[in-house]
């Protein structure tokens, strides 16, 4: 089986990012939404991306960017996280125009709602299953989870990663019942929204560790 890894996502201060990193992260997510209690300056992504070494790495996660702002902070990341209505012709252009690892989040519901990742065959490097939120609210990071029992047999057309609702309680079941090598938590691992647990994520990186 492969390794297990974990995505910490929405860092905004150094010490998260050193938290992450000696938790044994494979990746940070920084996020770029202005909604997003998240919501990360563009200029300090620089000094929170100079902390990381090699073997993290550092993902940008955009609602519809522009690729003036994606041009921006795009010599920062290793991948960019699409979380909007991007179809599979915008994640593809903006790969192939700036040379970073592309995953698109395809919110689910209900079974039929997977089918919507094969579209992304070929336009980005890995879809993240998160829970659908309800309409006029945030695409993400609000700590709701999906029923984890529609991945069941579900033929995967892209490498992919598991989100919503997940913590240092939840997530082994997660991983027994997905099959899931890569887990993003965001909201679990904060004591309120955009504020980052340095024992929370110290928590769900060890129990990542032990699975």
């Amino acid at each position: 089986m492969p390794r297990i890894t974990a995505k910490i996502c929405g860092l905004s201060t150094p010490e998260a990012v050193d938290a992450a990193v000696a938790g044994g992260a494979s990746h940070v997510g920084f996020v770029f939404f202005a909604k997003s209690p998240r919501n990360l300056d563009p200029d300090q992504l620089a000094a929170l991306t100079a902390r990381l070494p090699a073997r993290v790495n550092a993902v940008g996660v955009f609602v519809d960017p522009e690729d003036a702002f994606l041009a921006r902070v795009a010599p920062h990341l290793a991948a960019f996280q699409f979380h909007g209505a991007e179809t599979p012709e915008r994640v593809a252009a903006a790969r192939r125009r700036f040379g970073r690892a592309a995953w698109k989040a395809v919110p689910v519901r209900t079974r039929a709602d997977l089918d919507a990742a094969r579209a992304f065959r070929g336009a980005a490097d890995r879809i993240l299953y998160d829970a659908k939120t309800p309409a006029g609210t945030l695409p993400g990071g609000m700590g709701l989870r999906f029923d984890w029992r529609l991945l069941d047999g579900f033929t995967h057309p892209l490498p992919w990663a598991l989100s919503g609702g997940l913590d240092a309680d939840n997530v082994a079941d997660a991983t027994a019942i997905t099959g899931a090598s890569l887990l993003d938590v965001s909201s679990g691992v904060e004591s309120a929204p955009g504020v980052k647990d340095l024992g929370r994520i110290a928590a769900f990186l060890k129990t990542i560790e032990g699975l």
